[in-house]
């Protein structure tokens, strides 16, 4: 009856110093990951989209977002500056780009919902897409 663990049945076992360390690990991880979420948000909304991108400068962007030669009829001139994420967020839900009219910016974000991999916004753009939580 030398048995050690005979004293212990029945007895909640201590947690073991590992247990205790990986415990602490996943909590600080946790912690960790919030601030991490928030700063990928507030990243995503100042980043920017060129329109159109560098590749293209000087092209104008026809109604339906297609890149189309300089100076094509019914076409517009590249935007001044690139815009925001923020700014591009607030237009995909119906607002107009800023410094923009209204057929203009239905143009650019035709331009920009046809963004492709490799394409200079497309990150910025693909990241307004995530839900974010």
């Amino acid at each position: 009856m030398g048995d050690d663990n005979s004293q212990d049945a029945g007895l909640p076992k201590k947690p073991s110093r590992r247990a205790l360390m990986l415990g602490a690990a996943s909590a600080s991880a946790i912690v960790s990951i919030k601030p991490a979420l928030a700063q990928t948000a507030g990243s995503v909304l100042n980043c920017e989209i060129p329109v159109p991108d560098a590749g293209r400068a000087g092209s104008y962007i026809a109604a339906d977002g297609s890149v189309v030669p300089a100076g094509t009829k019914d076409a517009f001139p590249p935007a001044g500056r690139a815009f925001k994420g923020e700014e591009v967020r607030q237009a995909l839900g119906g607002a107009n780009l800023p410094g923009t009219t209204y057929d203009q910016s239905r143009a650019y974000t035709n331009y920009i919902r046809r963004l492709q991999r490799g394409t200079s916004g497309f990150t910025c753009f693909a990241s307004l897409q995530m839900p974010r939580g």
